[in-house]
């Protein structure tokens, strides 16, 4: 007996000890999901939390409400597709890999770039089983997601990190047109889609605060009297006399001051150069789900026209001969 309730004893401290250490892991998980960022949080996919649809009314791509800068973008697509086939669906964004962007924590750090890609309703990211060896080789290391579980029409990417082989990063999405046959919701018909593309990091967060990615300006009217290197590594302290004392600030040492000791500034006169050297562009083309049975009564038809043209072809050379035999007769 005694044994058995010592062994009982045990068992009750050991699920007393568990349900502790869930509890607190449970917590870290909550406060950790509240406080620390995200990955999907970054870039393209920051919409995906903080917009059921990256579209809006007007057209335009919420992505551009971060990355306030215009550069180009590119979007390839077949001219027409047939139901339940894997096509690739390529966006181009150019950009210089020359050049340097400013991390979040302030230092100098390599371009990467993103996307997200509005196809039409039924449209889908294609079954990694249904993917050709070719395809799988152009997409390895890309990692393609759908928007949301209601959503899964539109595709997002990135960050990805930059190509150091040219000037053009291609982003190739594998997508899976649907079956009208199968999807009652799904017409053979010609349908619009939309691309956005940008590079480097932007500008503002959603929730509507300025990024680092900026430039520095002064917060106040006065007189710069002091450039001199912060406490803090990797920054500069600027010191202007106002009319109400001294103010410092704070600035990363990345970014080259377009201001000197004895400049008179205004409040809100940069203080540095702007890093933004990325941007976000937007483009659109079309795509036409084709009936396959419109193909084939196509094929049909030019045959039927081309063996008509042979016949009229051979009918009149037969015509030509008799008629110059009836005029040697």
């Amino acid at each position: 007996m005694k044994l058995i309730f010592v062994k009982t004893v045990h068992l009750k401290m050991s699920i007393n000890g568990y349900k502790k250490f869930k509890s607190i892991f449970v917590i870290l998980g909550i406060l950790g999901t509240i406080f620390l960022p995200k990955i999907s949080y970054a870039y393209p996919v920051y919409a995906q939390n903080a917009y059921q649809n990256p579209r809006e009314a007007t057209g335009r791509l919420v992505c551009a409400n971060c990355h306030l800068a215009q550069k180009p973008v590119e979007i390839e697509v077949p001219q027409a597709v047939l139901p339940d086939t894997v096509f690739e669906a390529v966006v181009s964004v150019p950009y210089d890999t020359s050049v340097r962007q400013i991390s979040g924590s302030g230092t100098k750090s390599p371009l990467n770039v993103g996307s997200v890609l509005v196809l039409p309703e039924g449209f889908t990211l294609a079954p990694k089983n249904r993917l050709s060896d070719e395809i799988k080789a152009k997409t390895k290391g890309v990692f393609v997601q759908p928007y949301s579980k209601e959503r899964p029409n539109i595709l997002v990417v990135g960050p990805i990190a930059g190509d150091v082989k040219g000037k053009l990063r291609d982003i190739v999405f594998p997508v899976l047109s649907p079956d009208p046959a199968q999807n009652k919701d799904v017409n053979f018909l010609n349908y619009p889609v939309y691309v956005g593309g940008n590079r480097g990091r932007g500008q503002v967060y959603p929730t509507g605060e300025k990024s680092n990615n900026n430039a520095y300006t002064s917060t106040v009217a006065g007189q710069i009297t002091s450039i001199a290197p912060g406490e803090k590594k990797n920054t500069l302290d600027i010191t202007i006399a106002s009319e109400n004392g001294d103010v410092t600030q704070t600035i990363s040492n990345f970014l080259t001051p377009v201001v000197k000791v004895n400049d008179i500034v205004k409040a809100d006169q940069p203080l540095t150069e702007n890093p933004n050297v990325g941007g976000f562009g937007q483009e659109e083309t079309e795509i036409v789900l084709q009936n396959p049975s419109r193909v084939k009564n196509m094929i049909v038809f030019f045959a039927s026209v081309t063996l008509t043209q042979i016949l009229l072809v051979l009918k009149k050379k037969q015509f030509e001969k008799v008629q110059a035999a009836e005029m040697n007769f």
